[in-house]
C-alpha cells in the first residue's frame, strides 16, 4: 500500500469553505477509485493561513497514477484551487505502507 500527501496554504479567512470543498469535492473524488483505500483532510492553522495535508491510502503507484497521471508525483489540482492556494506546490511525496495498529 502506498501513502501519498499533499500539501498546501491557503489564508485564514477561506479555510473553512476551502475544507468545505475538500470534503464535498476532493474526497468523493479520490474515494471513488478503485484502489483508493481512504482518504483524510488534515487542517493546522498557522497565524493568517492554514496548512491542509491531504493524506490518501491506495493500493500500488499505478493506481496513483491512474488517478493523478504522470509523472505519478505531480500535484493533482481543482479547478477551485486557484481561488484558494497561496501557492500551487508541483509534486507529492509517497510513502510505502509498512504496517498498522
Amino acid at each position: 500500500m502506498i501513502a501519498r500527501r499533499w500539501h498546501g496554504i491557503v489564508p485564514r479567512d477561506k479555510a473553512e469553505a476551502y475544507f468545505r470543498l475538500m470534503l464535498d469535492v476532493a474526497i468523493p473524488d479520490y474515494r471513488s477509485v478503485a484502489g483508493n483505500r481512504g482518504a483524510w483532510c488534515l487542517r493546522r492553522p498557522d497565524g493568517d493561513v492554514v496548512h491542509f495535508e491531504m493524506l490518501t491510502f491506495w493500493d500500488d503507484l499505478e493506481v496513483i497514477e491512474g488517478f493523478a497521471g504522470t509523472p505519478v508525483d505531480a500535484a493533482k489540482y481543482y479547478d477551485f484551487d486557484d481561488d484558494f492556494l497561496i501557492e500551487k506546490e508541483a509534486h507529492v511525496l509517497h510513502f510505502e505502507v509498512n504496517g498498522t495498529l
